[in-house]
């Protein structure tokens, strides 16, 4: 194999791979990128067996070829190379030369016939996707993903259609988010899929480029996101997920409307005295204000008002702070919605305006 390829050109395609390559040595190969250089271009492609990405670029291909070689070492490599246009050639003993300037390095590589097979992809059940819609929709439930990797059926988004809407949804037993959209073409399965987190965080960052038409597809196995010659091809998490249906409250009709910037500053210096275990801030309703307080037995207790359109019975419950913050982080809208049963119950917050996106917080005992 040899080729020449342009810095930058390089740096792109490298990066693209980075936030999947496996970092635990179960199996070497997968720490690896591959590369491939036939007519006229570089395509290269990493995994770790529940992710797989591949991209092309266009290179000066003097000889045909592949091999594997440790991603990130290459990556930092080639970023710090003096110069714009980069030589990469092999050896027979999968030995790859990296060039530049006066700068040359010299990486063991492996065989690329021991390398993952990308799974293959039926482009017919591609579809094209609004990007701004499904970057919503990630963003504003990403946050409620489980991260215990004990609870597998938790660790990624449900995504499903029903009707002409489709629903994303995500959730860690003590939070829980939901967000649908009308518009949303796709060929996501009625009864839905799960998908990992650490899939769909992938799809996201490709969703940041705005140039170029955005295809995705739902089989029975596996996700599939393409734009130009970048393809993200994501495992689906088996198990079932939670009837998240049955834990949204239904007769929370204490409803208090507040201004998401104003409350979301206020929690924040609250909840700094609060405990750093569990983030305990306590929320007291009262006649067109709210008052935030904590406590913390080594530390001391902070105290804030703040003004509410509120007019039912005075409520007082308590709320993780974090997890009422990554709610307001995520919200695009002025003011928020909060529904209250009691203080035992589950919160309910939305945009106010909106039941588009409905987010369900489990109280705490302080």
């Amino acid at each position: 194999m040899k080729f020449n390829i342009g810095k930058p050109e390089f740096i792109k395609v490298l990066q693209r791979i980075q936030g999947i390559v496996e970092k635990r040595n179960t199996m070497p190969i997968l720490a690896n990128v591959l590369m491939e250089s036939s007519n006229g271009r570089l395509n290269i492609m990493a995994t770790d067996l529940e992710v797989f990405i591949k991209d092309s670029s266009p290179a000066d291909v003097s000889e045909d070829g592949s091999v594997t070689v440790n991603a990130r070492k290459l990556f930092e490599i080639v970023k710090e190379l003096p110069s714009d246009k980069v030589d990469v050639s092999t050896s027979k003993e999968d030995r790859v030369t990296v060039k530049a300037g006066k700068a040359r390095f010299s990486i063991m590589g492996l065989p690329s016939k021991d390398f993952p097979v990308f799974p293959a992809i039926d482009d017919s059940r591609l579809e094209p996707v609004d990007s701004d819609n499904l970057k919503e929709m990630i963003d504003k439930t990403s946050f409620a993903v489980s991260t215990d990797e004990t609870r597998y059926n938790i660790n990624g988004f449900l995504l499903e259609k029903e009707e002409t809407k489709i629903r994303m949804v995500a959730t860690d037993g003590h939070r829980l988010a939901f967000i649908e959209k009308q518009d949303l073409k796709s060929a996501v399965q009625k009864e839905g899929v799960l998908l990992p987190r650490k899939g769909v965080m992938e799809m996201r960052k490709l969703l940041d480029e705005k140039e170029g038409e955005f295809l995705l597809g739902v089989t029975e196995k596996s996700a599939v996101m393409k734009k130009d010659a970048t393809v993200i091809s994501v495992r689906l998490l088996e198990g079932e997920f939670p009837d998240y249906k049955k834990v949204i409250p239904k007769d929370n009709d204490k409803m208090a409307v507040a201004e998401k910037a104003v409350l979301l500053a206020s929690l924040k210096r609250v909840s700094i005295l609060s405990s750093d275990k569990i983030k305990g801030v306590k929320f007291s309703f009262l006649k067109s204000r709210l008052v935030l307080s904590s406590s913390s037995p080594d530390i001391g207790d902070a105290i804030e008002e703040l003004d509410l359109d509120y007019s039912e019975e005075d409520i007082e419950i308590a709320f993780n702070a974090r997890y009422f913050i990554d709610m307001l982080e995520a919200l695009d809208e002025e003011k928020v919605r909060i529904n209250l049963k009691d203080p035992l119950s589950p919160g309910i917050l939305r945009p106010e305006g909106s039941d588009d996106y409905t987010y369900i917080i489990m109280p705490m005992r302080l």
